[in-house]
């Protein structure tokens, strides 16, 4: 392989790996925002709500990667 196409390669195993990690994040920090909110405003739906906020983000982060990398010309 050329030392161009590996690095491509590298920096195409970086950006999935961040994709598997993009998901999760988004959800945990969404769930923890809703908690500390929980706490300061003395509710109980707020963790539920931001939940659901950090799974949309997430979702809507990972297509449009996914549709940005399909996209592609392989430029």
């Amino acid at each position: 392989m050329k030392p161009d196409a590996d690095n491509r390669f590298w920096i195409q195993v970086g950006q999935y790996t961040s994709l598997a990690m993009l998901l999760p994040a988004s959800i945990f920090a969404g769930y923890v925002i809703g908690i500390y909110l929980d706490k300061a405003f003395h509710t109980g739906f707020f963790k539920v709500v931001f939940l659901l906020l950090g799974i949309a983000a997430g979702m809507t982060e990972l297509i449009r990667q996914l549709l940005k990398d399909t996209r592609d010309d392989g430029k």
